[in-house]
Formats: C-alpha cells, sequence, structure tokens
C-alpha cells in the first residue's frame, strides 16, 4: 500500500476534493468508510511512551515503564515545565503533518474527527485525570479572520459535549497579535508569546483551585502551552495540564 506525502503548501483542487471523498482514505486513497483507514492507523498510529511532562516521545526502552512511574525527557529533569502533565497523541510527522496542515488552514475541518478519535484513544489510554475547565488555545483576531475558524476550540468544543466538560472560549483570551511560532527560533518563540494572553477579568476567579487542561493542536517547542499555564498558575489554578493532538519529534523541528 503506498502513502502519497502531502505537500505542506496549499493543496491542488484534486487534492481536495479526495480529501473530502468520506469513501477514501485520506493517506493512502484506498477505500474506507473513515478518514483515514484502519491499515493506516495500524501503521501511522502505534501507541509510544512520552515524557510526562512536555509530551516529547521518549527512547523506546522507556515504553515499559508504568504510567506511575511518570518518566520524564532530560530537558524537563533539568527545567521542570510549568505543566502537571502533557498527553500527545501523536508524533507531527507524516502522514498527520499533512493531515493536520489541511485541518488547520484549508478548512478540512471533516478531519475533525479522526484527529479526535486520536486524542481520546491517547487521553483513554493514559488514564487522564477530568478536568474542570477545557480550554482551547485562543487565536487572534487576524488570525482568526485569516483561517475561518479556531482549530482547537473546534477540538475542544466536541470533546467537551463528548466528556461532558466546561469549555468556555472567552475565558482565555489572547491579547496581542504575534508572528508565527513555527517562523522563529527556540530562543525567540519564549519571547513571542510572553504577555500575549490574559484571562477574562470578569471570570478569572472560576478558575482559583481549578483543574484546567489546555488543548491544542500541534505543540513544537511548548512556549505556548507553558505561557498560558503560567498565567493560568497565577490566576489560582490549582494543576494546568495540556492535552494535544500531535508533538514534534524533537523539540523546535517544525
Amino acid at each position: 500500500m503506498s502513502a502519497l506525502p502531502l505537500a505542506p503548501g496549499k493543496p491542488a483542487l484534486v487534492e481536495r476534493v479526495l480529501m473530502r471523498c468520506p469513501g477514501q482514505c485520506a493517506v493512502c486513497r484506498a477505500w474506507s468508510g473513515q478518514h483515514v483507514c484502519a491499515d493506516c492507523l495500524q501503521r501511522y498510529a502505534q501507541a509510544v511512551s512520552r515524557c510526562w511532562t512536555c509530551g516529547l516521545q521518549l527512547p523506546t526502552g522507556l515504553g515499559s515503564w508504568r504510567l506511575r512511574s511518570r518518566p520524564r525527557c532530560g530537558n524537563c529533569l533539568k527545567k521542570p515545565p510549568p505543566l502537571e502533565r502533557c498527553i500527545a497523541a501523536l508524533d507531527y510527522r507524516f502522514p498527520w503533518d499533512g493531515l493536520l496542515q489541511h485541518y488547520k488552514f484549508h478548512q478540512a475541518i471533516e478531519l475533525r474527527e479522526t484527529l479526535l478519535e486520536r486524542l481520546e484513544q491517547a487521553l483513554d489510554a493514559a488514564q487522564a485525570e477530568r478536568p474542570d475547565w477545557l480550554l482551547a488555545v485562543p487565536l487572534t483576531p487576524e488570525r482568526l479572520r485569516e483561517r475561518g475558524y479556531n482549530q482547537s476550540l473546534e477540538l475542544a468544543r466536541s470533546l467537551a459535549r463528548r466528556r461532558k466538560l466546561q469549555c468556555e472560549p472567552q475565558l482565555l483570551l489572547r491579547v496581542r497579535h504575534t508572528a508565527q511560532q513555527a517562523s522563529l527560533t527556540l530562543k525567540e518563540r519564549a519571547a513571542n508569546v510572553k504577555r500575549a494572553f490574559a484571562l477574562e477579568p470578569r471570570r478569572a476567579g472560576d478558575l482559583r483551585g481549578a483543574h484546567v487542561a489546555l488543548l491544542d493542536d500541534v505543540m513544537t517547542s511548548g512556549e505556548t502551552l507553558f505561557e498560558i499555564a503560567r498565567i493560568l498558575r497565577q490566576a489560582g489554578a490549582a494543576q494546568v495540564q495540556a492535552w494535544v493532538v500531535a508533538r514534534t519529534p524533537q523539540a523546535g523541528s517544525d
């Protein structure tokens, strides 16, 4: 079964039509009742051992560790991030990098359920604690106009309905327009998102003592999620974890 790479740029008209065809797998183009067929899921969605606090894939030898061992990567051991936990469903590599780009930039909203199913499986396997709030990483009005929707909020809303969680899109705000993180170096990314987020002042008290899960589609360096976690901590949140669909295989390799 061949798997054709998905171009990172704007897909051709034929490819956009095929992506929306309900009878074809978006990866291998085989006829399927799902957007990603069972064979491709078996090949490209295998569970791996990940760092407890940043979601980075760990060496294969750590895969036998139990959940209670809470394995961490070297970076998190040296400088723990402001997250109790990070759960990532997939690595940001073929075919998920292409599918996420289609979903994020080209309005391929039909891929939402496939991506959400991968995340739900990861949450169940990781025995994720139930949060009081599920918050999506917000976009600025400028970026929202460019894309037409907030891809992370669409995932969060669907997940909240399935799991009966509180999801409030106006609680977490993006107050400063920033450059795309993927275009910056690791050192520049932390400065880029500094003071870019805030809580709705009239609702900040709702988070005091709360357990919050942040949802994002892709985690690269982690600086965006870390900055939001710090803001939530300052507001009195008792616990903050991150739920992400895909994690870059190496921090900053995006």
